[in-house]
């Protein structure tokens, strides 16, 4: 993949969203507002999607990328569930979305429709597939609690933003490359992104008018 502006800015973007998150659990020792499902659906996302991260090298930036994807979600995961601080904090009564009913119909749309039946590029799909709809648990839990603290809010927008900047990464892409054309990947970019279309209306709200982050239940 080629590096331009856009895919520059969406991955510093979905890297500062990460850090946010740490930020909080890190400094406050806090999970509150943040869901669990969502954070085990990314790291699911990155396993599957990183299973040539041995032995297929594009570039040192790329690597470390990687690196730091996997290294973090699994991280998310392990605080929201074993650090005793952290776990505390975490809402379980709230976050009960059933994470698992999307995850084999996201499988099995992989098998169907894919680039090539092979097993890692299943594999590849299935996490476009499940990255498109894994914020879902994260969306409803906010909706059930409707008191969004700042980091949160913060988190959840820049993930958003990610995904804005790299649906603009791919027109880029369009219009500078000869037979760019991602319809998979394009597909399930723009089902991700129109998620957060509710979530960043209230957002941007919020903050206009200067008042508390709040989604309507």
């Amino acid at each position: 993949m080629k590096m331009n502006v856009f895919r520059l800015a969406g991955d510093m973007t979905h890297l500062s969203s990460i850090l946010v998150l740490l930020l909080k659990i890190h400094t406050i020792k806090s999970c509150a507002g943040i869901s669990l499902k969502t954070q085990e659906l990314y790291a699911l996302v990155f396993i599957t999607r990183y299973l040539d991260i041995f032995d297929r090298f594009t570039s040192i930036y790329n690597l470390l990328m990687k690196l730091i994807f996997l290294a973090s979600s699994l991280s998310i995961v392990w605080y929201m569930r074993r650090h005793k601080a952290v776990r505390r904090s975490y809402d379980k009564d709230q976050d009960t979305f059933r994470h698992q009913f999307i995850v084999l119909p996201c499988l099995l749309l992989a098998l169907v429709i894919n680039h090539k039946l092979t097993f890692k590029e299943v594999m590849w799909t299935f996490s476009l597939y499940l990255e498109a709809v894994a914020i879902l648990p994260q969306l409803v839990l906010l909706q059930r609690t409707r008191n969004i603290d700042t980091l949160t809010g913060q988190y959840v927008f820049l993930l958003g933003a990610y995904r804005v900047l790299y649906l603009l990464n791919w027109v880029y892409r369009y219009f500078t490359e000869p037979h760019f054309v991602r319809w998979i990947t394009w597909i399930a970019g723009l089902m991700q992104t129109l998620l957060y279309a509710d979530f960043f209306y209230y957002y941007i709200l919020s903050w206009k008018n200067n008042v508390k982050l709040e989604l309507p239940a």
